[in-house]
Formats: structure tokens, C-alpha cells, sequence
């Protein structure tokens, strides 16, 4: 029996061994967390540039759109110029008849494309969306109000594209 116990005590302590040696020590573990982390870590890394890389693209497609976008509505403007160049020998009363309607199709294109003329004559002075070249003294107009408009403004929602060039009233 002495040589059962033996044996059991052997194959106990093996096992006692084994389990020691299978379950790892704290140094173990947590470099196998730091691994895990570093893994996690460099995915997301990887992630995010896939991401920033993608939205580059996708900004610089979107720019390239509105810009043929833009281009597209302007094209028939351009064409009527060009058929405007080349008429032959037509009367005064024609050609300044063509020349408005090229430019009412001019306005028409910009309203389609969202921008908004401002700046007329009688309007009150803003220094915000007016650029003030010159000044006039006129008893009879209101104070700060537009008496001349040298070239309209232009606005596209809520961006000032061009200021109006006016002249005000002190």
C-alpha cells in the first residue's frame, strides 16, 4: 500500500504542478492585457485613418460635384453669349433684346443656385452686407440710407458673397 500512496501522492502532485505551471503568474497576465490593449489600440488607429482617409474622399467628391453642378447651369448661359457673338448684321433693337434676355437668364440661374441680390436704393445702411465708397448730404433723404447703388450684393443663405457697393447719406 505504501507503494499505492506513492503513487497517488505522485500523480497529486503532478497534477498540483501542472495546474501551477498551466495557470499563468500576474506578470504573465498582465502582459498578455498590455498585448490585447496594444492589439485593441493599433484596430482602432487603423479604424479611424480608414475613416479619415474616407471622408477625404468623400469631401473632395462632394466639392467636384457641386462644382460640375455649378458649371451645368451655367453652360446654356455661355452658349447663348457665343450665339449672341455670332449673329449677322443684326439691328441695335435685337441684339439689346437678346443681351436682356441673356441677362434675365443669368438671374434666373443664380435664384435657381440660392443666391440673393441686396442693396437697393432707399435701403437703410448696414456696414455688415454695405461697403460705403462714398458719402452724399442730402437734407431731404433719411439718415444712413442708400442714395446710390454702384454694383448690387450678393448673398447665398446666410453668407455674404459679395458686399453692395453703395453711396450713403450722412
Amino acid at each position: 500500500m505504501s507503494k499505492e500512496k506513492t503513487k497517488k501522492e505522485e500523480t497529486t502532485e503532478e497534477v498540483k504542478n501542472e495546474a501551477a505551471q498551466s495557470e499563468p503568474t500576474p506578470e504573465e497576465k498582465l502582459a498578455a492585457e498590455l498585448n490585447e490593449t496594444k492589439d485593441n489600440l493599433l484596430r482602432i488607429m487603423a479604424e479611424y485613418d480608414n475613416f479619415r482617409k474616407r471622408s477625404q474622399k468623400e469631401k473632395e467628391a462632394a466639392f467636384g460635384d457641386s462644382k460640375a453642378n455649378v458649371i451645368s447651369e451655367f453652360l446654356p448661359l455661355y452658349d447663348n453669349f457665343g450665339r449672341a457673338e455670332n449673329q449677322e448684321a443684326t439691328d441695335l433693337d435685337s441684339y439689346r433684346k437678346g443681351i436682356q434676355m441673356i441677362y434675365n437668364q443669368f438671374g434666373e440661374i443664380l435664384k435657381k443656385l440660392g443666391v440673393e441680390e441686396f442693396g437697393e436704393k432707399g435701403d437703410t445702411f448696414d456696414p455688415n452686407i454695405h461697403n460705403a465708397v462714398m458719402h452724399d448730404d442730402d437734407p431731404e433723404a433719411p439718415e444712413n440710407s442708400i442714395t446710390e447703388v454702384f454694383s448690387k450684393g450678393y448673398k447665398l443663405g446666410d453668407r455674404i458673397v459679395r458686399p453692395a457697393i453703395v453711396k450713403v447719406v450722412n
